[in-house]
């Protein structure tokens, strides 16, 4: 069973396909735990009427202060943080559970468009989403728009998945995709909630995975499942310009809580070789 959390504020048409992807591809029992801040496009009502746990602020708020509120909501001991503006794989859960426990992990990421097994194919998978996107979205951000993206980016989605998930199986690697974090109750147990005074608070939690490893050894870091491959359509939340968050007088830097020096120190395995 997993709990999967997801903030959202309007984006009607990418939230249409998140959800599509998720019923179709998702294997394991799940609820759907929706932090709505406060949308006006029918987003929390769609929700409602597909089943959704839905969680109704009053205002926009930010991604540590939500994922913190679905937290406290879910029912289950593996809890799931998916963007909105995402595709997930075939079996996403099922396959990255069993890279978790086949590497004794209780955090991971999936792998993206942001963080592949290389920095070469890093680039070479930004380049090409970056020409489809910039060609595409000039004209036009609709469903429709954000499904021919997708088409044009990896053609047979099933067949693209599976071939990674072949190549890779179980394999990890340390390191952080943000758009896809699943961690146990454990890891929770140990680390704490989301820190509600950062934005990067889904790094902030990649540093202080390591720092608990180096200092307790009692939990290892996060690593990227390089077999599971969820698509993010990347800065579309910030593109539909939404509201100042409500909460955004208390918020820090990443580099206001950690010195460079821990920084440097924490982050320096999230590098692809």
């Amino acid at each position: 069973m997993i709990s999967i959390i997801t903030a959202v504020h309007n984006q009607l048409a990418i939230n249409k396909i998140f959800l599509e992807y998720l019923k179709k591809y998702t294997h394991h029992p799940y609820e759907l735990i929706i932090i709505d801040n406060n949308s006006t496009d029918g987003t929390r009502e769609f929700f409602k009427e597909n089943g959704a746990i839905v969680i109704e602020n009053d205002a926009n708020y930010s991604y540590p202060y939500t994922q913190n509120q679905g937290i406290k909501a879910a029912k289950y001991d593996v809890f799931a943080f998916l963007n909105n503006d995402i595709t997930v794989a075939p079996n996403w859960d099922k396959h990255i559970l069993e890279a978790m426990k086949a590497n004794a992990l209780d955090v991971a990421t999936v792998c993206g468009i942001e963080r592949l097994e290389s920095k070469e194919v890093t680039k070479e998978y930004g380049r090409r989403w970056k020409r489809i996107k910039n060609i595409i979205s000039f004209f036009n951000r609709s469903e429709w728009s954000f499904r021919l993206m997708h088409q044009l980016m990896y053609g047979n989605w099933e067949k693209f998945s599976e071939a990674r998930h072949q190549q890779f199986g179980n394999k990890c690697i340390e390191g952080f995709v943000g758009n896809s974090v699943v961690f146990t109750r454990r890891a929770l147990d140990l680390l704490g909630l989301y820190d509600e005074r950062i934005q990067a608070a889904d790094f902030d939690l990649y540093v202080r995975a390591k720092k608990r490893f180096l200092e307790h050894g009692d939990i290892k870091p996060c690593y990227i499942a390089l077999g599971v491959y969820n698509h993010h359509y990347i800065r579309v939340t910030l593109k539909s310009k939404p509201p100042v968050f409500a909460d955004a007088s208390q918020m820090i830097k990443l580099e206001d809580k950690w010195t460079a020096e821990e920084l440097a120190l924490y982050m320096k395995d999230n590098v692809t070789t």
